[in-house]
């Protein structure tokens, strides 16, 4: 990708030292990396090529987690981002050639806001060694608290005359619905110098495309409260703060009554959570990866090179997504308790709510493409055998635009569908798979429309029960902007050497939000059966879970091209989009943080003897200042509709605000690394050092955001909004490392290491509750409060729907002439309150007005309030038998900290905690001779925690088994046949207790089959 010198002036002549060690198979890309590994200063681990075009894992993440502290996240089955030493991948640095790479990644409806770099975007073809510098150097670039991840690229003038690979690959994905079985993926690299090594050039190209399926089940939320139920006599019912159990026969009765109906209850006080609904999904994924990098590189004199490069990468991502929902009401038939778990969870509730409800049927399209294009200049040159200078500049960029649609701004297209035949449903959580029970009723709602008519009830819930709700269109951009400039010197003395530099960087990152929300036939589904025939089909998405059991749930979904319902849709509603989509109005969000920083350095090397052992120090200390200035243009909240029971639309205006605020921070950064060789074969290290982690680029913000609420406050709900602090610092940490290493071969290791990081500037919360943009509570008003006293005098229970019902219909006098007797009779008329409420949502907004009070949100702002203490060990062996070609090589990580989430706090608590905190292990059992090369790896990572927050998210332990086997037909031809989590292992996530699943991902066996020439 780029060429330039490596990181740190030291480390450059080491590596422009002759090479004794020729990479060729398994043993030789092992035996380079401990090189690597044993003459670093500091803690340093890699991975090298096994041969030219070659690396170890075709996924450059993958290949990561086979070092000791690096554990990965995936994205549909595929290494995506790195965790080094309990710190996620925005905390980690990711350097290719020395140089600082923009990240960018807005898929999907939101994102665009971290720093984190998708190793997905790379291919690994190009890759001559990837570097883990878990210690800090003062040669190195800030923001790496974990560590930096150097990828290093190869140079035409590293090798002699020409050389090329040319590779072919076949790629089968089990988990493929709809697509091609079998995807290519073709690559070549090609390097050239001329007789005299005075110039060179080389090309690098390659192209992937891949299809592959997800399926997933889980909820949209889960509500978590303490246990403290209360009967209501006047109503007759029993509730527990917004959750509601169905009427019993009488108050006299009702405990008896209720018993019957709550079942395991949580002990008083005891924290219990309750989902807001299961929902199945199922997704076909499209990718095309194209990969370009050329290098040029001139030596007339053995004392100066230049190098130019040009590095292109683009990453182009097609979904097209079903949904199958069912929420629930909140008013409860039976609701069965599991209260094994410090956190209390309802995993059997049944619901009848004497109509029928719509079960969802989402269809959702997302294209996004990511590129990067990259320009370098790097020139090196030895003003005598003792002082060496080298310049480089680069100008990066990275950018996360929508894609498709003909060319439109537009990134994801939902439809919004559902059927209006649920007559009653039973969910159950008891098990690892979450499962419902539906029975349909698809007469119950009008057929007959204003619009056309429609087909007469069948009795079948099939196509011609479906109808539209909203349609939301979205769009999210990020492009990330970096120009680099470096000047560095190195100079040779008797007993060292003394290095120092000095750099300026510009980094300006700006992200882009729209979402336009269009009303079609409205939540209640006004129109049932008016999709024309062939839009959609039924679809068995249960059936796309061949590892559980899901029989006998009665459940129908439905499917179809999400671009082509929407074309339909909008234009039959009247909205202008029969040609062309297009996001409508101002942007929700325009964010843009600059970051100009300056750094300077001083490094100094020695090699001495300590009591007649080899001893190496390396002291240096690094100079940083970052002016940040954060600019946000954002849409004006007008106000907030209340539109159903527990939905709320936040109308925005035409005008937008601009805010400015700017920061600056500086630091000093000292490390030093020393390692004694106390015998030939065994190297101990100690390191000490301060490194620094930048916020997030979301909470460096000048705006608020996140302004809603989820239920009427009037029933306990608490409005939120969200704020950022662009005068925010970086996390703060002093590390402490000491390692003990014994080489016992060639290809043989055994190592121990210690890590301890005291971190400071940790961003936690404040919660504060205070009005915006003078925003209107009709939730709470007047009306609000006369309906709640309207229902209790008419007996009915007050909760989300029959407020919202009561209110609209004290609010619309003219339709409505007898007040709160209206409300019985078009319960009567309509045969069920569900069915009564949901003409009334379909009908009716409420509309905040001026006697309705202010909205106070509780509003989170980030903030510097948090220390914390990480510490861990790291174990690694690796050996080769002899000369049978046998090898194993293992490691295991430990980390902990004082940084876990507390599941049984109360919600309404602000927890501060660190995701992505794990243990981690990989085995790896080695076969190479007679021209056949065997790898059979196992990877392994304990839980972790992926969100905080209010609900958080685990990720729960996860292992996967992955082989490949090669021949080398003769010394140029090679075939290879690869698998990838070849057992077929699943993902899951689940909140507060392993009962409260979020989702279970469905993923399967990858295989790949491949044909390599190298001449």
């Amino acid at each position: 990708m780029l060429s330039t010198t490596a990181i740190a002036p030291v480390v450059a002549q080491e590596d422009d030292a002759p090479e004794v060690i020729k990479v060729r198979g398994i043993r030789g890309s092992l035996q380079e990396s401990m090189s690597i590994k044993r003459d670093s200063k500091g803690v340093v681990d890699a991975i090298s090529a096994e041969d030219i075009g070659k690396f170890p894992d075709t996924n450059l993440a993958e290949s990561l987690q086979r070092i000791s502290g690096v554990s990965i996240n995936r994205n549909n089955g595929e290494g995506q981002n790195v965790t080094v030493r309990g710190f996620g991948a925005d905390k980690n640095m990711v350097t290719l050639n020395g140089r600082m790479m923009p990240a960018a990644s807005a898929y999907g409806s939101g994102g665009g806001t971290s720093r984190a770099f998708d190793f997905g975007n790379l291919a690994s073809e190009s890759v001559r060694a990837v570097e883990v510098y878990k210690t800090g150097k003062a040669s190195i670039a800030t923001g790496g608290i974990g560590a930096t991840i150097n990828i290093k690229t190869a140079k035409p003038l590293d090798s002699e005359g020409f050389q090329a690979s040319v590779g072919a690959k076949i790629v089968h994905d089990t988990t493929v619905v709809s697509g091609d079985d079998f995807t290519p993926e073709l690559s070549g690299i090609f390097s050239f110098a001329n007789d005299d090594s005075t110039w060179g050039v080389g090309l690098t190209l390659s192209h992937q495309t891949r299809h592959s399926g997800s399926s997933r089940a889980g909820v949209g939320g889960w509500r978590f409260q303490e246990w403290s139920p209360e009967y209501n006599a006047e109503s007759d019912t029993f509730q527990y703060d917004g959750f509601g159990i169905a009427d019993g026969p009488n108050g006299e009765q009702n405990a008896a009554y209720t018993s019957s109906r709550i079942i395991n209850a949580p002990a008083e006080g005891q924290l219990f959570g309750v989902p807001n609904d299961l929902r199945f999904y199922h997704s076909d994924f499209e990718r095309d990866r194209t990969n370009a990098q050329v290098t040029f590189q001139f030596a007339p004199t053995d004392d100066f090179v230049a190098t130019m490069d040009y590095t292109y990468a683009k990453n182009e991502l097609l979904q097209q997504e079903a949904q199958a929902g069912f929420w629930l009401t909140r008013s409860h038939d039976t609701i069965t308790f599991d209260t094994d778990q410090p956190v209390a969870t309802g995993v059997l509730i049944t619901e009848n709510p004497g109509g029928t409800k719509d079960n969802t049927a989402t269809q959702i399209y997302t294209a996004q493409a990511n590129e990067l294009k990259s320009i370098g200049l790097n020139l090196e040159y030895a003003l005598n055998d003792d002082l060496i200078f080298n310049f480089d500049f680069h100008d990066s960029s990275m950018e996360s635009l929508p894609d498709d649609l003909g060319g439109s701004n537009i990134g994801q297209l939902q439809a919004g569908l559902a059927s209006p035949v649920g007559l009653s449903q039973s969910y159950d959580f008891t098990g690892e798979f979450p499962l419902i029970q539906v029975t349909t009723d698809d007469c119950v709602k009008s057929r007959t429309t204003d619009k056309q008519d429609l087909p007469a009830c069948n009795g079948v819930w099939d196509t011609t029960d479906v109808g539209t709700n909203y349609a939301r269109v979205r769009s999210s951009a990020q492009k990330t902007d970096i120009s680099q400039i470096k000047f560095e010197g190195s100079y040779v003395l008797d007993d060292g050497q003394f290095d120092f530099g000095i750099e300026t960087r510009a980094m300006e990152m700006r992200q882009l939000q729209s979402n336009s929300t269009l009303k079609q036939g409205d939540w209640g589904i006004a129109n049932p059966g008016e999709l024309p025939a062939g839009l959609i089909e039924e679809f068995d998405i249960l059936g796309q879970f061949e590892d559980y059991d899901t029989s006998n749930t009665g459940i129908t979904a439905f499917r179809g091209n999400a671009v082509d319902i929407m074309r339909w849709g909008l234009a039959d509603y009247g909205y202008p989009f029969e040609t062309e989509f297009q996001t409508t109005g101002v942007r929700d969000h325009d964010h843009t943080v600059e970051e100009d920083t300056f750094s300077a350095y001083l490094q100094y090397s020695v090699e001495a003897e300590v009591g007649g052992m080899p001893t190496n120090v390396l002291a240096g200390v690094r100079y940083e200042s970052t002016d940040v200035t954060s600019t946000s243009i954002q849409a004006i909240p007008l106000r907030i509709l209340w539109t159903d029971n527990n939905d709320f639309t936040v109308v925005n205006s035409t005008d937008t605000n601009s805010v400015t605020e700017e920061h600056n921070y500086n630091h000093v950064l000292p490390s030093l690394d020393i390692d004694i060789s106390l015998t030939d074969k065994i190297k101990a290290r100690m390191s000490f050092g301060q490194t620094i982690a930048r916020a997030n680029y979301n909470q460096l913000r000048a705006s608020v955001s996140g302004i809603g609420t989820d239920a009427p406050t009037l029933i306990g709900s608490t409005p939120r909004a969200t704020a950022s602090n662009p005068g925010l610092v970086p996390l703060l940490s002093n590390n402490f490392d000491l390692s003990f290493e014994y080489y016992f071969a060639d290809t043989s290791y055994v190592s121990i290491g210690y890590f301890d990081k005291r971190v400071s500037n940790f961003i936690g919360n404040e919660q504060v509750e205070l009005p915006q943009f003078d925003l209107r509570d009709a939730t709470a008003g007047p009306r609000a409060q006369a309906a709640w006293d309207a229902l209790n005098s008419i007996g009915v229970t007050v909760e989300e729907t029959s407020l919202f019902v009561m209110t609209a219909i004290l609010d619309n006098p003219q339709d409505f002439p007898n007040g709160a007797a209206d409300y019985l009779t078009g319960v009567a008329q309509a045969e069920s309150q569900l069915a009564f409420s949901e003409n009334i949502a379909t009908a009716y907004d409420i509309t905040p007005n001026s006697d309705d009070p202010q909205y106070q949100f509780l509003t989170s702002r980030p903030i510097n309030n948090r220390d914390a203490n990480l510490y861990g060990a790291e174990f690694a062996a690796q050996h080769f038998f002899g000369d049978t070609g046998f090898g194993l090589s293992a490691n295991y990580t430990l980390v902990n900290g004082d940084v876990k989430y507390d599941n049984s706090a109360a919600p309404n608590i602000s927890q501060f905690a660190l995701t992505g905190l794990s243990d981690s292990a990989n085995v790896v059992a080695m076969y190479e001779n007679h021209g056949i090369q065997a790898r059979l790896a196992y990877n392994w990572r304990d839980t972790f925690l992926t969100q905080a927050g209010r609900t958080p998210r685990y990720t729960e332990d996860y292992s996967q088994w992955d082989f490949s086997v090669s021949y080398n037909i003769n010394e140029n031809a090679t075939v290879s046949f690869e698998g990838i989590n070849i057992t077929d292992e699943d993902q899951r996530t689940h909140s507060r207790s392993v009962r409260q699943v979020w989702n279970i991902i469905d993923l399967g066996a990858r295989y790949q089959l491949s044909a390599r020439y190298a001449f």
